[in-house]
C-alpha cells in the first residue's frame, strides 16, 4: 500500500510539473550557437542534404523568435546581434547600443562581471557585426578598428575567428595584439596554436581579414569551439560561450543554396559537439538560433541524401519571418514558443543568477 501511494504521487508530481526532473535544474554554463541567416528553410536544406538528420535535432524544446528592429521590420545582423546579445530593440547598424545611442551590457559582460569565463568563437571577423554585439558599443557595425579596440576594455577569456588586420594594421598605429599580450592574453594564428593552447586567455586572430568559406576553412569552426570549451571549463564558477556560424549568412546573400548547405552542415558539426559536451557535464545549457533569415529561401523539391534540390531565394537580402530556436540542457524549456528577440538576454540571466 505504502508503495502504491509513493509511485501515485511520484506520478502525480511528474503530470503536474509536465517537465523531466532534470529540467527543473539550472545551468552553470551556457552555449549560445548563433546561425546568422539561418531559417527553417536553410535548416532543412541542410537535414535533406545529410540524409534527413541533423545533430539539433537532439535538442528536446523548440521555438521561434521575431527578429524585427527598432527602425525596421526587417533587422541586419547589428541590431540582431544586439537584441540578443543585450536584450534590446535598436536601430539597424548599431552594435551593442539602443536606439538612443547609449550603451546596454551584453549578457557576456554580465557573466564576465559575475566572474564567469567568457569566449567568442565565430566563422568571420571577430569584429563582425554579430560577434561585436557582445563586446563592443559603436553606432556603426562598419567600425571595424573601434570594435577590434573595444575587446581590449574587457577581460574576454577566449576569442576567435578572422580580423587580424584590424588588431595589427591600424590607423591609429595601435599594434593590439601587443597590447593582448600585454594583458597575458596567448596570441594564435592558426588553428593548430590554438588547440595547443589549454589554460589562460588566447585570442585566436586566423586570418588577415573575414575566415574563407567552405570547405576551405576545414573543421576551424567546431575544432576552436571544442578549444575554447577546453579553456573555459576550467573556471569553477560557469562559462558564457557564444558560437557564431557566420556565412550561412552570406551564402544566402549569394543565392548559393549548395554553399548554403556546406554552411550549414558545418554549423550542425559544430552543434554537435556542443551538444555532446552538454550531454556529458549535464551542466550546460545549449541554445540554437539566428539573428535574422536571409534570402526568403524555400525549397519545392529535393532528394535525402543529396544537396541536388529545388530551392528558390525571393531576395538578396534578409526577411521580415521569425527564425527557429532549439534548446537542450537544464533551463532549456525556457526557449519553446514565440519569443521576442529580445528575451534571450533576460532568461539567461535568471538561469545562470546573475548580479547586474
Amino acid at each position: 500500500m505504502k508503495k502504491t501511494i509513493i509511485f501515485c504521487l511520484t506520478i502525480s508530481f511528474l503530470c503536474f510539473t509536465n517537465q523531466p526532473l532534470s529540467a527543473q535544474k539550472t545551468p552553470k554554463n551556457v552555449i549560445f550557437l548563433i546561425g546568422d541567416g539561418m531559417g527553417i528553410a536553410q535548416v532543412y536544406a541542410g537535414m535533406v542534404a545529410n540524409g534527413n538528420k541533423l545533430a539539433l535535432e537532439r535538442c528536446t524544446y523548440s521555438g521561434f523568435s521575431k527578429t524585427y528592429s527598432s527602425s525596421n521590420f526587417t533587422t541586419d545582423s547589428g541590431a540582431g546581434g544586439t537584441a540578443l546579445a543585450c536584450g534590446v530593440k535598436t536601430k539597424n547598424g548599431m552594435i551593442g547600443m539602443n536606439s538612443d545611442s547609449v550603451a546596454v551590457v551584453s549578457i557576456l559582460e554580465e557573466a564576465e562581471k559575475n566572474s564567469l569565463a567568457t569566449g567568442i568563437v565565430v566563422a568571420c571577423a571577430v569584429t563582425h557585426a554579430t560577434p561585436a554585439t557582445y563586446i563592443a558599443h559603436q553606432v556603426n557595425r562598419d567600425m571595424y578598428d573601434e570594435i577590434a579596440a573595444d575587446y581590449l576594455k574587457t577581460d574576454i577569456d577566449v576569442f576567435i575567428g578572422g580580423g587580424r588586420k584590424y588588431f595589427e594594421q591600424r590607423a591609429d598605429g595601435r599594434n593590439l595584439t601587443e597590447e593582448l599580450k600585454a594583458k597575458n592574453y596567448q596570441i594564435a594564428y592558426n588553428i593548430a596554436d590554438v588547440k595547443a593552447v589549454k589554460t589562460g586567455k588566447l585570442a585566436g586572430l586566423l586570418y588577415e581579414d573575414q575566415n574563407p568559406g567552405m570547405p576551405d576553412r576545414g573543421t576551424m569552426l567546431p575544432d576552436a569551439t571544442v578549444a575554447a570549451i577546453d579553456i573555459l571549463e576550467h573556471n569553477t564558477k560557469g562559462f558564457f560561450l557564444m558560437v557564431e556560424g557566420s556565412q550561412i549568412d552570406w551564402a544566402c546573400h549569394d543565392n548559393n543554396a549548395g554553399q548554403e548547405i556546406k554552411e550549414m552542415l558545418d554549423f550542425d558539426e559544430t552543434i554537435g559537439r556542443v551538444l555532446d559536451y552538454a550531454k556529458k557535464t549535464g551542466n550546460t545549457l545549449v541554445i540554437i538560433t539566428a539573428d535574422h533569415e536571409t534570402g526568403g529561401m524555400t525549397i519545392l523539391n529535393g532528394k535525402f541524401g543529396s544537396d541536388d534540390m529545388k530551392t528558390v531565394f525571393t531576395s538578396k537580402g534578409h526577411s521580415g519571418v521569425p527564425v527557429p530556436v532549439f534548446a537542450y540542457g537544464p533551463g532549456a524549456e525556457n526557449f519553446s514558443g514565440f519569443m521576442e528577440n529580445t528575451s534571450f538576454k533576460g532568461k539567461i540571466e535568471k538561469l545562470l543568477k546573475l548580479k547586474k
